[in-house]
């Protein structure tokens, strides 16, 4: 059998991918693969809900953001220096971030960790694609597995980093 996945693709591509299988009787999509992630959210809009409909799997890239959600704030604390563009970045973020490494905290969870459990937690994610550069951030990841948030350490990741409710009613009514 032959499994097609699709890249950064819109809800109506799916959509559209999906019903000219089922017109031909071969299998549709069954995975996609977006950004997604505790900044980037607006796969919620559309893109989720066409997934679930269709049963395709979602397979989030930057799960991290690009690090930002690995305790960027910590880390320049312990003298780590990124470069320019995340610096911007951060300090657009910093009040959004400062929360987030608080709630880690409270928690007792790294970070990263924190990030990809949130992503593990949501419906339509199969699995996350993580990039770690290193053995030791392999086995953090792994910890993620493990991590499970409760609904109000989920409701509190939603009012840090507010999501999006699926379309129409995010910006219909």
């Amino acid at each position: 059998m032959l499994y097609v996945g699709s890249s950064n693709h819109a809800a109506w591509q799916i959509a559209a991918a999906n019903e000219a299988a089922a017109r031909r009787h071969f299998q549709g999509l069954v995975s996609e693969q977006s950004h997604y992630n505790l900044l980037t959210r607006h796969v919620e809009l559309e893109v989720l809900p066409a997934a679930a409909h269709y049963g395709v799997g979602i397979i989030p890239w930057s799960p991290l953001a690009g690090g930002l959600l690995a305790g960027v704030l910590e880390k320049a604390e312990e003298g780590r220096r990124a470069d320019e563009r995340t610096q911007k970045r951060v300090a657009k973020l910093r009040p959004q971030l400062e929360q987030y490494e608080a709630f880690c905290r409270e928690i007792g969870a790294a970070p990263a960790d924190v990030g990809v459990a949130w992503l593990l937690h949501q419906e339509a994610v199969t699995a996350p694609i993580i990039g770690p550069r290193t053995m030791a951030q392999f086995e953090g990841a792994l910890t993620a597995l493990d991590l499970t948030l409760a609904d109000d350490q989920l409701a509190r990741l939603d009012e840090i980093f507010p999501g999006y409710k699926a379309a129409p009613m995010e910006y219909a009514w």
